[in-house]
């Protein structure tokens, strides 16, 4: 009895060593939890190999510092399986397995911090449950949770921006360059730390890349911090000033309270990247869809034609220019309330839908946290101005909206972020957020939302020769970070030579025609708002325009074929039975690949490749014995190639 007695008095002290672990269902990816001098850390295993060092973990809070002085309380194991579908992802039909560990600890006033671990094949997802016995809410103040990287890994990863800069002071918006190779605690560009998500390579022992899910209004969007000479990155809440300064850069709660889960997806190549599914993973709808929302293809005469096409007439144009595409849309864009006016627009609206083309509309987010002057304004920031605008929206048939210019990631702008889609769900209406941050499991938590930009995208292509110049480079890098844990609304596939109206005028496109027709592919978001403008209808071949009018813009599964972040990218999209593969060449030079398809084995299959001249070939190709296919692909060009079955 009395050794008994000691040993548990040991166990209760909060020096006393001792640690936990669970592993993925094919044992391979595991997490080993440990306790020593007040402190918790974790190690991430794969194959026996080292992807995070010893990290930190816990956070600190009104109601106590969960971060040291802890009292082990409890483990419990258990494993989790859901089946779901998600129809408007890179994947319809998720089968989730994972095993789950909860460790219970005491802080000194008996409030209880529950770590949790689900540890699926490739992916692991970490978040705190706080609860309190006397205390009804609690503020976090901070989250102490690291990812230490070994010596040798190198970065993928784009900087945080300061708060009120950029145009209108619009910024931060999640629309910087990534890091190329860099190595890891290189400073940032702007010293604020990065962006989530975030992909690190640990040379030949494989991939990790980082982010973050289930944040609504309960919570704030974060970041990593700097990372330091030694690899750590450790989780910080948005700066003070962010929003204009409105509203605190804390996360206050009732209890018990769930923070975010942050993802850690691992693997020896880049597959589990681009396949991850961690940010939908046990995640919850917060609402039921009022209705069906339909994914599609869109027209925008904005992009090229910019703030002028905002007119009665051109809109007329792309709402025919989408009815012979056979696209389910048209977005009119900003200046639309000045340049058509709410009294032109029942006519306008109208005029679409007897083409067969619905009408997304768009709308600047802000009250009073930038300077952005375009219009409408003042119709989004409140519940009573937005459902009025939206009553009127429903009215009209109107099917969706595009909100711009959030610039922040505070709890109370997650909080606008879900009024706005709860709202518009309730009027049957789906959104697209710009000027945003990233979605973190959004396509699963709020049924209606159809996309988000949070990346450097197409309109820059307009903006600046320079992005231009990178235009290739920038598909090969976004597919493996930024759309590999969300949709992605960046605007692709265009075939004016110049990135405007007018021939002569305007940035140079440096990128081959395939190259615009594999983007359409390599992108993903359930509405895609496409480049193309009325003159490409009768300057580019019917197999192209064909293609344009055929292609989806959700798929039942994605696979990575190859590729590398900022050199080339290869990848497989599945919609129905019908196979999709899009290849983009970064290189200056032509390079040549043999894909792996064993899939489509003795398969007859359709290419669409580069000519020598740029502009796109056409021919049919049979997949040989051993599942094999070579493409060749001109310097910053591309492929395309579907399936004929």
């Amino acid at each position: 009895m009395k050794i008994k007695r000691v040993l548990l008095s040991l166990c209760l002290s909060p020096i006393f060593l001792y640690g936990q672990d669970i592993q993925s269902p094919d044992g391979l990816l595991k997490v080993i939890l440990k306790s020593e001098s007040e402190k918790t850390t974790y190690v991430v295993t794969y194959k026996n190999k080292t992807m995070l060092e010893e990290s930190p973990l816990g956070l600190e809070s009104t109601i106590g510092d969960f971060s040291t002085g802890l009292t082990f309380l409890s483990e419990s194991k258990k494993q989790i399986e859901e089946n779901y579908y998600l129809p408007n992802g890179k994947t319809s039909r998720i089968h989730y397995l994972a095993n789950e560990l909860t460790v219970s600890y005491l802080n000194k006033n008996k409030d209880t911090l529950q770590v949790l671990f689900r540890v699926s094949n490739n992916d692991i997802a970490l978040a705190y449950r706080l609860a309190s016995p006397k205390q009804t809410h609690c503020t976090i103040k901070r989250e102490l949770t690291g990812f230490n990287f070994p010596a040798h890994t190198t970065t993928f990863i784009t900087p945080q921006a300061p708060s009120g800069e950029g145009w209108m002071k619009t910024k931060p918006s999640y629309e910087e360059e990534y890091t190329n190779e860099e190595p890891i605690g290189t400073p940032s560009k702007y010293r604020l730390g990065y962006t989530f998500p975030a992909l690190f390579h640990l040379g030949n022992d494989g991939w990790v890349l980082l982010s973050e899910t289930g944040v609504t209004s309960r919570y704030a969007g974060t970041r990593l911090s700097e990372g330091n000479q030694e690899g750590l990155y450790t989780i910080a809440f948005p700066e003070k000033e962010e929003n204009g300064g409105m509203g605190d850069n804390t996360v206050t709660s009732n209890l018990p309270l769930i923070t975010s889960w942050k993802t850690i997806t691992v693997g020896e190549t880049l597959k589990p990247i681009v396949e991850t599914t961690s940010a939908y993973n046990g995640m919850k709808p917060v609402y039921t869809a009022s209705q069906p929302y339909k994914p599609g293809r869109s027209t925008w005469s904005w992009i090229l034609w910019q703030d002028e096409s905002c007119n009665y007439k051109d809109q007329q144009i792309f709402i025919d220019l989408a009815a012979e595409m056979g696209y389910e849309y048209i977005l009119i864009d900003a200046l639309w309330d000045k340049q058509i006016g709410y009294e032109n627009m029942p006519s306008l609206i109208a005029y679409a839908q007897s083409k067969g083309v619905d009408v997304i509309l768009w709308y600047n987010s802000n009250g009073a946290w930038n300077d952005a002057p375009q219009g409408p304004k003042q119709r989004m920031d409140t519940a009573p101005a937005r459902q009025k605008e939206m009553a009127w929206m429903k009215s009209l048939g109107v099917k969706g909206i595009k909100v711009d210019f959030f610039g922040g990631d505070k709890q109370t702008t997650m909080k606008l972020y879900e009024d706005i889609l709860t709202d518009a769900n309730q009027y049957g209406i789906f959104v697209v957020f710009h000027g945003t941050t990233l979605p973190r499991g959004w396509e699963r938590i709020y049924p209606n939302h159809m996309g988000s930009e949070a990346a450097l995208v197409s309109e820059n292509l307009v903006f600046s020769q320079d992005f231009a110049n990178k235009e290739a480079y920038t598909s090969t890098m976004l597919p493996f970070t930024r759309n590999a844990v969300s949709a992605m609304d960046f605007g692709p596939v265009f075939f004016n030579k110049r990135f405007s109206k007018q021939a002569d005028k305007g940035t140079i496109r440096k990128t081959t025609d395939a190259f615009q027709l594999a983007t359409s592919i390599l992108y993903q978001s359930p509405v895609q708002h496409f480049g193309i403008t009325p003159n490409n209808i009768q300057e580019q071949p019917e197999y192209v325009i064909n293609f344009m009018k055929k292609i989806p813009t959700t798929w039942d599964e994605t696979r990575f074929i190859d590729g590398y972040p900022g050199k080339y990218c290869v990848m497989a999209r599945r919609f129905g039975s019908k196979w999709y593969i899009g290849a983009t060449n970064a290189s200056n030079s032509l390079q040549s690949y043999t894909l792996s398809l064993p899939w489509l084995t003795g398969k007859e299959v359709t290419v669409l490749f580069d000519h020598k001249d740029r502009s796109v070939g056409f021919k049919t190709a049979k997949i040989d014995k051993k599942g094999l296919l070579k493409i060749e692909l001109e310097n910053l060009g591309g492929c395309v190639i579907y399936s004929n079955e």
